[in-house]
């Protein structure tokens, strides 16, 4: 089976995937004239001034949510494998990928608002690829292929979402855990069901609440610790910059022969910790309450900024310059012997061990347990956060058989039916992850991060027209000293049915 889900995998993330990622990325930030860079300062504007409703959260609570996505064991364990297998300059290609994805998760998270709707049972704002996929081309010729195109999007995010990617996070959390306290993985397994069934029952309130809660924290908190050990190890720094950068190139004399190594696992692990393009950060836009749908775009982009530049650099520069990691050619281990003169256990998984041996450089003893706390905040985060994706993906897929009841006016409705099994599922990936083994459930990780890829990003370089319109009618109102407010009919966009009865006169006020 093993090798099996590594040939899917291996198909999935071909180079094709991994330059298209690249080059959807470079053509979003030309043509948009990097508002990634133009717009930076109206970001950080818009996460202070936030709005919400009853329906919907603040733009904050939004970032808040999509970083708990965003910012997981890709930001550690991901981080770590990026480096192992390929080399220094894997860090470039991921700053890379981060900086032109920005402009790639404006337009996935702006046509995320633009084609959100009303949750018929709950009352809440949904939206995401598969939203603007199937109502974008409602009104066209084309519109049978986008729904279908639509409810794949929604079958394969459930299943990425609710099966696939939630192993990952929950086995990485366990070997944290397991490396510094040596605790049983079922004990792990029990206490994540426990906890994470509490926080998703709870709904998209609960989530928001949480995720706004816990992930500023845990980020700030994480960057800083990291930070200190950077500082100590200070002296290395110029050297890890050299090394970065010249093997990001094929320019270095040892980590040249790796040049396709660096640039496959930057991005493909760049792409599973920032997500830019993969599809999952227009779930959080679309439940933002926002007055036009390019200021949560912009939060969003922001959002990548965090995740790579801020966290990943962090654990990046923490392992190069403690020199805790192993570089991979051609699949053969060059080594293992790690900065203070340590050497990691025979057999052990590239992953959280690497940070935990790099945090034990400078504190020693304490350095694995620091790790396995920030896993246990990382990773759970995101769990829920995959947990509300595929809610969402699911609650499209049911439609308005949502409220139809089975058994009667007493019985239950479909929608809840079928949301109790996917909590069911998740809580079962869940516990399956803290037990299986890592190559195992990165290997699936892989299979749903790339296949939404594949299909959010194909999908949106058909459809960018919509978010594109919203940026330049965006800018053209701030030139004019408004607070902008959307109103697609005067864009010629269709489809936008929350937006086409939005009450404009009350936002002027």
């Amino acid at each position: 089976m093993t090798d099996i889900l590594g040939a899917i995998s291996a198909v999935i993330w071909s180079d094709w995937l991994v330059y298209l990622c690249l080059a959807v990325g470079v053509f979003f930030s030309v043509r948009s004239r990097f508002l990634q860079v133009r717009h930076f300062p109206e970001m950080i504007r818009l996460l202070v001034r936030g709005e919400k409703s009853a329906s919907g959260v603040s733009s904050f609570q939004a970032l808040a949510m999509s970083l708990a996505g965003r910012v997981g064991t890709g930001n550690i364990a991901g981080v770590a494998t990026a480096i192992a297998f390929g080399g220094p300059g894997a860090m470039f290609w991921m700053w890379a990928v981060a900086f032109l994805g920005a402009s790639t998760s404006f337009v996935e998270s702006t046509l995320g608002q633009v084609y959100k709707t009303r949750d018929p049972i709950t009352g809440e704002y949904r939206g995401g690829p598969a939203y603007y996929f199937s109502r974008a081309f409602a009104h066209t010729r084309a519109r049978r292929l986008f729904t279908v195109y639509g409810f794949v999007f929604a079958a394969v995010t459930v299943l990425a979402c609710g099966v696939l990617l939630p192993g990952v996070q929950a086995n990485s959390m366990t070997a944290g855990m397991a490396n510094a306290w040596g605790v049983s993985t079922w004990g792990v397994a029990i206490a994540t069901v426990i906890v994470f069934a509490f926080v998703v029952v709870g709904g998209v309130k609960r989530i928001a609440s949480f995720a706004t809660l816990v992930v500023p924290f845990m980020a700030v908190a994480y960057v800083a610790v990291a930070m200190v050990v950077v500082v100590v190890n200070s002296e290395q720094i110029p050297g890890v910059i050299s090394d970065v950068v010249s093997s990001a190139f094929g320019l270095h004399s040892t980590f040249g022969a790796v040049l396709g190594l660096a640039v496959m696992w930057g991005v493909k692990r760049g792409v599973y910790s920032n997500e830019a393009g993969q599809g999952t950060g227009p779930h959080a836009a679309a439940a933002a309450e926002v007055s036009h749908p390019a200021k949560q775009g912009l939060v969003q982009a922001f959002a990548v900024y965090v995740d790579t530049l801020f966290v990943c650099t962090a654990t990046g520069f923490l392992i190069l310059s403690t020199g805790a990691y192993r570089v991979f050619e051609g699949g053969s281990e060059s080594g293992d012997v790690l900065a203070d003169g340590g050497v990691l256990a025979a057999g052990t998984e590239v992953g959280p061990a690497y940070t935990q041996s790099a945090f034990d450089t400078v504190f020693p003893g304490i350095g694995a347990s620091f790790i396995a706390i920030s896993l246990a905040f990382f990773c759970f985060t995101t769990m829920v956060a995959y947990y509300y994706m595929a809610e969402t993906n699911l609650r499209f897929i049911v439609g308005r058989f949502a409220t139809v009841r089975l058994g009667g006016q007493r019985g239950v409705s479909l929608g809840r039916l079928t949301t109790l099994a996917l909590q069911a599922v998740i809580l079962v990936a869940s516990a399956y992850g803290c037990v299986s083994t890592a190559s195992d459930a990165w290997t699936l990780g892989d299979i749903g991060v790339g296949l939404m890829a594949w299909l959010n990003i194909v999908g949106i370089l058909v459809l960018q027209q919509p978010a594109f319109a919203a940026l330049r009618d965006y800018e053209r109102q701030k030139k004019q000293g408004l607070d902008p407010v959307f109103d697609p009919r005067a864009l010629g966009i269709t489809g936008a049915t929350y937006w086409e009865s939005y009450d404009r006169d009350r936002e002027r006020v």
